[in-house]
């Protein structure tokens, strides 16, 4: 469901792993951007059961919109999706502003996905969208940009290709996920003229020691401070993380009202009430047969009707 003005299914408390920072080496011009996701990791898998391949792609793309929105000023949310044709049919992952994080994959039955995008199909797009509060809260302004995966070997590769387009600037990343963590590091270099000249490719050398397996098992901080001791970081302080659903009773009474009578009582028919379960975060919605009519006979209080129940 996506309706920002709703008010927020309860998260889970932050785990003491869970934050995203970011940290500046001055004299290279390079700025950077780590997340490291534990707890919150693991209860939104705990609402589902992902193959190992669609685990994998969906804590990277996580790990990258967490990245992302301690790198951009959002101060809505960001989700990347990215859509194709194959096995996988949609795979969506969002930060907000607040540092709730969300999930979900979308598989063709008993199938899995590989994880390098090239073989996700020829026309398979990775979109970057930021949606920030408008003027009318009811209308919140939505920027997004889509790049076609392509060639890419990895999603890292995809999001380093989509900074080369929307920023110009030089874009390192590495992402990793498996049942327990999902981390990433971004450098970045300043634009303009910081730093010395060949502080970009230092930063680039030393980043390419670092492997999947070291960032997953490494405290963000002290992974920042072993890369890139010799470059003196300076740390620019971290937000906790932590999972949160946006789905509310109102939001799936506006969705019911969307629509209609007739229709919502043919679906409570069959079994006397209809039944919605969020796919975020697993939370039911009971509405029985007999309380339909008072749910159509009373206006929508707060909650615009989605466009989709996602």
């Amino acid at each position: 469901m996506d309706n920002e003005n709703a008010s927020p299914s309860p998260a889970t408390a932050a785990d003491g792993d869970d934050r995203c920072g970011r940290f500046l080496l001055p004299e290279a011009g390079v700025r950077g951007v780590y997340v490291r996701l534990r707890g919150s990791w693991r209860e939104l898998l705990s609402h589902a059961h992902y193959p190992p391949g669609a685990t994998a792609l969906l804590g990277e793309a996580l790990a990258a919109a967490t990245l992302f929105t301690g790198h951009t000023k959002v101060e809505g949310r960001l989700s990347v999706q990215v859509r194709a044709d194959g096995p996988l049919r949609s795979l969506f992952a969002e930060c907000t502003a607040a540092g709730t994080v969300r999930g979900i994959v979308q598989l063709d039955e008993g199938t899995d996905t590989p994880r390098a995008p090239s073989a996700l199909g020829e026309d398979a797009l990775l979109a970057v969208t930021i949606e920030n509060p408008g003027l009318d809260p009811r209308e919140p302004q939505r920027y997004q940009s889509l790049v076609a995966l392509g060639d890419a070997g990895s999603l890292a590769q995809a999001f380093e290709d989509y900074f080369r387009q929307s920023e110009q600037l030089p874009t390192r990343l590495l992402l990793a996920a498996d049942g327990d963590t999902a981390a990433g590091l971004m450098l970045q270099k300043l634009p303009g003229e910081e730093g010395d000249a060949d502080g970009w490719d230092r930063a680039g050398a030393l980043f390419d020691t670092l492997g999947e397996a070291e960032l997953l098992a490494t405290d963000p901080q002290v992974l920042a401070h072993r890369l890139f001791h010799q470059e003196r970081p300076a740390l620019l302080g971290e937000k906790p993380v932590r999972f949160g659903c946006s789905c509310s009773r109102e939001r799936v009474e506006a969705m019911l009202r969307s629509l209609g009578e007739e229709e919502a009582r043919a679906a409570a028919e069959a079994t006397g009430a209809v039944e919605v379960r969020c796919e975020f975060c697993g939370r039911e919605y009971h509405f029985p047969l007999a309380g339909i009519g008072v749910l159509f006979g009373q206006p929508s209080a707060n909650a615009e009707a989605p466009e989709r129940l996602q």
